[in-house]
Order: C-alpha cells, then structure tokens, then sequence
C-alpha cells in the first residue's frame, strides 16, 4: 500500500487527487508560494505542543493530559505512562513539550501543565522525565517548577517551553485572567517569563537574583498570556507573541528585567469595550514590535529557517485560534515589515506551529479531533 505522501505525489503527477485522499489534502495559494496541506494524524483531543524526535517522529500532548508519539504516516502511539497528573480544566491541561538539547545523551523531555494544588486552586508547573528505551514511558518524573501563587480560575496559563543556546529553559507564564495587576508584581510568578536551570531553579544570569522582593527566576515582566515563543536562529534572542484582550497581541523580543506594559499600557481595549490601563505607552514600559488589533489570538511560532519555501526563509510564522489562520510575518532586523494571513479556508483554530526536520511545516489544530497537519510546496 502506497504512503499517503507517496499516493499524493502520484495524484498530482496524474493531474488528479482522489476523492478518498482529497479529504485529508487541500492546496491554497499564498503571497509567494502554492501549498499543500496533508493530514498527518487525527483524532488528537485538543492537541497543544509538539516537538520531533531524532528520528523525526513527533512527541504531540494533548490537553486532557496525554502524550503521545505519531510517525509520519500518522500512527499514534498509547498515551504514554508517566505523565503527571493535570488539572484540565477551561484552558488548562496538558500543555506544551520541549526535548533537552542534549537528548541524544539523556533522553530527558520537559512538559508544562496545569497542576492541581489542592482547594481547587491550580498553577503552571513545568516537569521532566527520561523517555524509555522503548518510547512507552517517562521514567523518573520531577516537577522542576511551580508557579507561583496558585489560583482558583481556569485561564492564561502560558506556557511555551524554550531552551536557549546556554541550556537553560524560558517558561512563559499567563497573568491568570482574574489576576492580570499582578503581572506588573515582581513578587510572584504571574505574567511573568522565568528563566530556570534544566534541573530547576533560577538561571544564572537573571535579572533580580539578589532583591528580596522579587522571585529570582523571573526574566521578564508585565506580559498577559504568551502562548508563542522560539528563538531567533541568528541572534539567539527569545522572540514571544502574547493575547490581548479585544486587540492588542503583542509581538515582543523580551529583555531581561525589562517590563512589557500589561495591564498598564495596551492597543486593545477590555472584552466589555471598556479602557484598559493608561493607553498605549508609559515611561519606562516597553513597546511591541508588533501587535494586532484586532486580535487574532496567537498560539505557536516558528522561525523559518529550511529549505522546502526558500521565499519564506527568516519569516515568523505564527498560528492563530480566534483567526483561525496562520500569520507569516517578515522582518528585517527587529522589525516586522510585512504580514501575509494564510490558510483561512482551513477554517481550523492553529495552536501550534513548528518547522520539522524534513524542512515542512508542522501545524496542530485546536479541536476535539485535534490533528497534526504538514505544510508542502505544491511544486
């Protein structure tokens, strides 16, 4: 039986696609390059984060709390053992996945998650564990970070997971909704980017080591729920997209001890229509490199760096739940020049986005069938 990458290839060598395939591949036109987009696998309850493996299969969480393995003919594996339990309530579960960057030595992976404390309050928690030999289990789980206060409510928990070049990981962090003044408050971890040693605790280089009013692993401030971060390939700098309420999604390229406005400055206004803050700008607040308005509510983003879409090379391409799209935004330095909104027809909430190894984009759409899409040229 032909792979359905080979079976595709054929159909359009024919100048057909056939019906049966044609439901799991579509073609859209885009600025600069036509596309093919292919279901990998399906039937993913709310898909959140992916990560791909050294031999290309793709680690894939989903929100109610399972991890799972899939391949690229779409063959998923049993939830895996060993995940921590998680609080799936609202937005929270099961969130992002992030592999060690030496995993080839240590096979460690690193999820975040919504944790239950207790008394019905809950927070962001980030874990590790080894991957077995056979890729059924994580084995030795420990919980390396814990938000901090817990919370009572069930949305903005962040979390994207993101290694930069020294080995230590970024955790973005949500204000959790009810509590967004907080993100201005250097004493907890809520609206906040923290910057932790893989095994746990504060980085070295973090800004407010040594002031007692302040939680040591905090990079970043003043941010309201980043559900897209990476690295820029070239500088090595951290790169965030975060929501805004009715506008103002921000694209940041957090400093350290630096503070990014929310919810004293804004480009949105409240869900009521109502002011938010004291306007766009403030002393000492930072502005966004971009932002949207109104919002399309970002979640996943990559840099493209591969081969396969040469004109897209060094754009962000970032997904999109409330738009339901995939936003392609050029730059020039730490700019944003230019955006392309693509795959509207898709209909689909995009939740993650990620460059795999083969050069193609990976999407994950946000749904009870959940799905991993790849991303081709047409020609």
């Amino acid at each position: 039986m032909l792979s359905p990458r080979i079976a595709l290839a054929c159909a359009l060598a024919l100048g057909a696609i056939p019906s049966a395939l044609a439901q799991d591949t579509q073609r859209f036109r885009t600025d600069k390059v036509e596309v093919i987009v292919e279901t990998v696998a399906r039937n993913l309850q709310n898909p959140w984060g992916l990560a791909f493996l050294p031999d290309n299969r793709m680690l894939v969480t989903e929100r109610p709390g399972r991890l799972r393995i899939a391949d690229a003919d779409g063959n998923l594996s049993e939830p895996l053992q060993g995940v921590p339990p998680v609080a799936a309530r609202g937005q929270g579960g099961l969130l992002d996945v992030a592999l060690d960057p030496n995993f080839a030595q240590n096979r460690l992976v690193y999820l975040s998650f919504a944790e239950d404390r207790g008394e019905g309050r809950a927070g962001t928690s980030v874990a590790r564990g080894r991957l077995d030999a056979d890729g059924t289990a994580l084995e030795g789980v420990t919980i390396i970070f814990r938000q901090e206060p817990t919370h009572t409510g069930n949305n903005h928990w962040g979390s994207r997971l993101v290694f930069d070049r020294e080995g230590h990981l970024f955790v973005t962090l949500g204000d959790r909704f009810d509590l967004r003044n907080q993100a201005q408050n250097p004493a907890n971890h809520l609206g906040k980017i923290v910057h932790i040693k893989p095994e746990g605790g504060a980085a070295p280089n973090n800004p407010f080591l040594n002031r007692e009013d302040a939680k040591p692993e905090i990079w970043s401030l003043g941010h309201r729920n980043l559900q897209s971060a990476a690295l820029h390939p070239t500088t090595g700098e951290l790169w965030t997209v975060e929501h805004g309420a009715r506008g103002g999604d921000e694209v940041n390229i957090p400093q350290k001890g630096k503070n990014y406005g929310w919810p004293v400055i804004s480009y949105g206004v409240d869900y009521s229509g109502a002011k938010i803050g004291e306007g766009t700008k403030k002393a000492g607040l930072e502005q966004p490199v971009y932002y949207w308005d109104p919002s399309i509510a970002p979640s996943g983003m990559a840099f493209y760096t591969g081969d396969k879409f040469p004109a897209w090379r060094g754009s962000i391409l970032v997904g999109a739940l409330a738009g339901k799209l995939v936003s392609r935004l050029e730059t020039n330095g730490n700019r944003v020049t230019a955006e392309e909104r693509m795959l509207q027809q898709l209909g689909e909430r995009i939740r993650d986005v990620r460059q795999g190894p083969d050069g193609f984009v990976y999407l994950l759409t946000d749904s009870r069938n959940g799905r991993i899409l790849r991303m081709m040229p047409a020609t």
